[in-house]
């Protein structure tokens, strides 16, 4: 049996909060995946143990999964983690939190549950249950959803912060509540994201042109954002999302609320099955 990964888009009663949800089957070989920054938060369970929320990461980390076990989760797009769990993103970042510290005993008696049910229906009962906790979640902050969308188009955080009306400071704070972290650094996550994006487009890599339309000042700027946030030179990090494309079966990237390929849905290298992020 080979790796399989499936990632949909988010059904109706998550589409507030989630941009997809994901399961993924490790092939006999088990698997390792390097999980970027993307912006997201995760409730995550895997086979065999708790539920947990993987935060929203400023670095990459490995993460392992034993042959033949499965994983599945509901992905919170950037900014939305902090409203649907009720807690301060920037509590959660570069961390991995057990959901019964969030929910409580329910965390505990949905994993029992999870274990109980046959490995099909499993992520149907996640997502139910994580759309029965957002009837009482608030919304998501509307003008960070905004300003974030803004810095994914590459426009300046200054320049975002007076789209919406808000000052660097009072952006920057309901940034930390919202997402995690700063725009300043979700700034840096998506152009990592848009590089990859443009540098995978065509069939052979053109890391000069690809880093000039993703925004990068030259070479060396690329080379250190890449190895700060993914722990890799661009090369070498393209080369390993080849090679694990490669090595799992994949369906088509789910789609995110504004259009874009829904954060972490198109290679190992970001945190598509993650059940640790420190992302």
């Amino acid at each position: 049996m080979s790796a399989t990964y499936r990632e949909s888009p988010a059904p109706a009663p998550l589409t507030s909060h989630a941009c997809c949800v994901w399961s993924h089957v490790a092939g006999p070989g088990g698997h390792v995946e390097r999980v970027l920054p993307d912006g997201c938060a995760d409730v995550v369970w895997i086979e065999g143990g708790d539920i947990v929320v993987a935060g929203p990461a400023t670095r990459e980390v490995l993460v392992g999964i034993p042959a033949g076990v499965a994983a599945l989760g509901v992905r919170f797009g950037p900014g939305a983690a902090g409203a649907a769990l009720g807690v301060a993103a920037c509590e959660l970042r570069d961390s991995t939190v057990a959901l019964q510290d969030v929910w409580g005993t329910p965390a505990t008696e949905l994993a029992e549950r999870l274990s109980a049910t046959r490995r099909a229906d499993r992520l149907g009962v996640l997502a139910a249950a994580v759309a029965r906790r957002l009837d009482a979640a608030r919304e998501p902050d509307e003008l960070v959803a905004r300003a974030s969308a803004l810095l994914g188009a590459g426009i300046p955080v200054t320049a975002a912060s007076r789209e919406v009306a808000l000052t660097d400071r009072h952006l920057r704070r309901r940034f930390h509540d919202a997402v995690g972290y700063g725009p300043k650094t979700l700034q840096r996550v998506l152009r990592l994201r848009r590089f990859l994006a443009l540098a995978e487009s065509g069939p052979t890599p053109d890391l000069a042109r690809a880093a000039a339309e993703a925004g990068y000042s030259d070479q060396p700027h690329l080379t250190r954002e890449c190895s700060d946030l993914a722990g890799l030179p661009p090369a070498a990090l393209l080369a390993a999302r080849a090679a694990a494309r490669g090595s799992a079966r994949r369906p088509q990237p789910a789609r995110s609320r504004n259009g874009a390929a829904s954060p972490g849905s198109s290679s190992s290298a970001t945190r598509s099955a993650s059940p640790i992020s420190t992302s």
